[in-house]
């Protein structure tokens, strides 16, 4: 039986540089214009091993990277982690992979296959004038010996995962259906990073395709609730929702 932990990093303001600031923290004068989300990756507990969905922010506490304390807190070992599935490479979807010590990158998930996509990767790349992105951290990425590729539109995983490119939010994002016998956990990553998302059918505009995401959400709603799905929501302080309570 499968096991999901929100690994909860707290709520943020994001200004349009796309800088993350602890909600908590004093605001700094003329600071405005930003938005209000929470950061929360999933660790999946899986008979066929752990497993982590997307990465989070490099933040350190007491000399410690945040992910890192996070999973320890939940009763884990990091380097138990053998699968990192990226649903796409914006900062705060990867950031919490590793981090610099001088010129070198220090990886938090050695051990781990690190699965994305290569289309977005190729994108990304060419995007240097983005604040979504760090071409620094996706330089080291791309060069990690744990990379696994993934080039193809949908596909299965495993025997409980599999997987599906929707564009949306951007050009390659992806999402995750996460399936065992008694439960199917969807991720939509930023095209349904809130349930406020499912509130108004809207085309955001800082989305890719925003209406291609806005289409997908409301198929998404549908189904959750047809199937009872558990979905899990990466923005959201309410981080696994079932749309039927």
């Amino acid at each position: 039986m499968m096991k999901i932990i929100p690994l909860q990093y707290g709520v943020f303001r994001v200004s349009k540089e796309k800088v993350f600031t602890p909600k908590n923290t004093p605001m700094q004068p003329g600071e405005k214009g930003y938005l209000t989300m929470a950061i929360c990756p999933f660790l999946i507990d899986l008979p066929t091993g752990l497993m982590l969905i997307d990465a989070g922010l490099d933040i350190m506490k007491n000399g410690k990277p945040v992910i890192i304390k996070l999973i320890e807190e939940a009763g884990y070992n990091p380097s138990d982690i053998k699968t990192i599935l990226l649903s796409h490479l914006h900062k705060d979807h990867i950031d919490g992979l590793g981090y610099f010590d001088g010129d070198n990158f220090i990886q938090n998930f050695p051990n781990a296959e690190i699965w994305y996509q290569q289309r977005e990767m190729e994108y990304a790349l060419t995007q240097k004038e983005s604040h979504s992105f760090d071409i620094n951290v996706l330089k080291q990425l791309e060069s990690l010996p744990n990379i696994k590729l993934m080039d193809e539109d949908t596909g299965r995983f495993n025997e409980y995962i599999t997987w599906e490119v929707t564009g949306g939010h951007s050009p390659y994002h992806q999402v995750f259906w996460i399936k065992d016998n008694s439960t199917t956990a969807f991720y939509g990553a930023d095209n349904l990073p809130q349930r406020a998302y499912l509130k108004f059918h809207i085309a955001y505009k800082t989305d890719y395709n925003g209406k291609k995401a806005m289409e997908d959400r409301v198929k998404w709603e549908q189904q959750a609730k047809d199937e009872n799905w558990q979905v899990l929501l990466y923005h959201d302080t309410h981080s696994i929702i079932n749309l039927n309570q």
